[in-house]
């Protein structure tokens, strides 16, 4: 009997968003919470980011070698494993290396587990119905992000208080997570049906043209200014993310707003990640309506200009009333902003190996949060949040300017 894609796909999106939010997001702040300096914070969550750059070399080995369902069940136990030896290496003395060398390998996991959902999905799914639940996986995806950045912090934050041990606090959350997956793991080694087009394939060199693909995407016309709008478009932005969290968590003398780790969790993980939805949902309207041609320096401007606020911040030093709406707009800012960003990948993802091509995008828009994400962490401990932030909101201005030099027709 086949079942209905509502048995599966939105809880397929769901474990691929916890995974990725944990390792991108939720462990810069329970490094911070214990004990672990800005810079190698910065630096190393920064490059937790490469698997998700490089995940196009190893895609053509998840399409060839056994199936896609076995791959996204595997990737999903497997990152069940990574987030327990997290939670149980958060007692050692010697954590950080250990929990960073498991993040490590749960991003290559995390990012092999998209890849199979991503090919499972249209193998699984007629067109009509892959058109369907688009809308809907993007929403159990993000409500994994807040699930990750919210519901976990909000709960290590509350532990915390009851329990007055950082350490296993985290751990507790962190295992809740671990045993979700697993749950995960067990319904779908259950539920996911057994596509017939879903089936090992002879590695044929010939049929996987990877050179060809490469070459004709950087053959495009004006790339060069392609390039540098995927790299810079967030630019700004990409530095600013990495530091928002610690910046909120970071005492008053340290230049911070000292917020509880509950705190974080409700202003930037929940009432944060809802605006930046809506943000992107109302983005889509507008570009729908206007064209991408009209809304791309609006909607920079959109994603760019609330960095303002966090100028603002760290020199007022606000109440947590007036945080929560000025992070809040920050957020529905970016993820409006970020939707011109992403139908643009769309447009440029053109011809035979469209496909492909959204996925080199992709990679690109990876190493453009990476590389940022490093060199805000030497710089902002030097410059302090408020000229950090200044900097930052200067930062958005190449990003802005190479807007009039891309190829985009009306």
């Amino acid at each position: 009997m086949s079942r209905s894609p509502w048995y599966y796909i939105p809880t397929l999106y769901f474990a691929s968003g916890v995974p990725y939010i944990i390792i991108n997001t939720v462990s810069v702040i329970f490094y911070k919470k214990l004990g672990i300096d800005n810079t190698q914070i910065a630096v190393w969550t920064s490059l937790l980011y490469l698997p998700w750059v490089i995940k196009m070399f190893w895609g053509p080995i998840v399409d060839t070698y056994s199936t896609k369902r076995k791959w996204l069940l595997y990737t999903q136990f497997a990152m069940f494993c990574c987030l327990g030896l997290i939670a149980f290496c958060l007692q050692l003395p010697n954590f950080f290396f250990i929990s960073l060398a498991a993040l490590t390998v749960g991003a290559f996991i995390s990012a092999t587990y998209d890849i199979a959902t991503d090919g499972f999905y249209l193998l699984a799914l007629s067109p009509e119905q892959q058109a369907f639940f688009v809308g809907i996986r993007s929403l159990f995806y993000r409500l994994a992000v807040i699930f990750g950045s919210g519901l976990l912090v909000v709960l290590a934050g509350q532990l915390e208080r009851y329990l007055n041990n950082i350490p296993l606090s985290w751990t507790i959350a962190i295992g809740f997570a671990a045993v979700v997956l697993a749950i995960l793991s067990i319904f779908h080694s259950l539920v996911l049906p057994l596509p017939d087009t879903d089936k090992p394939r002879q590695l044929q060199t010939d049929n996987l043209p990877f050179w060809s693909i490469i070459s004709s995407y950087f053959a495009q016309e004006k790339i060069i200014f392609i390039l540098g709008f995927i790299l810079l478009y967030r630019f700004g932005e990409a530095m600013l993310v990495k530091f928002a969290s610690l910046f909120l968590l970071d005492k008053p003398e340290a230049g911070g707003l000292g917020l509880t780790t509950s705190d974080v969790g409700l202003v930037y993980g929940t009432f944060g990640v809802l605006s930046l939805i809506i943000g992107g949902i109302l983005g889509g309207l507008v570009i729908a309506k206007y064209g991408l041609k009209k809304c791309l320096f609006p909607m920079a401007l959109a994603l760019n200009l609330p960095d303002l606020f966090y100028v603002y911040m760290a020199s007022a030093k606000p109440s947590l009333n007036f945080v929560y709406p000025l992070v809040s707009l920050e957020q529905f800012g970016y993820g409006f902003g970020f939707t011109a960003f992403s139908v643009y990948l769309m447009y440029i993802s053109q011809g035979e190996y469209k496909t492909s091509h959204f996925a080199i995008s992709t990679g690109i828009m990876a190493l453009g949060m990476m590389v940022p994400g490093i060199v805000s962490g030497y710089l902002q401990p030097v410059l302090g949040y408020t000229l950090f932030f200044s900097l930052v909101c200067l930062l958005t201005i190449p990003g802005m300017i190479i807007l009039f030099f891309i190829p985009l027709k009306e």
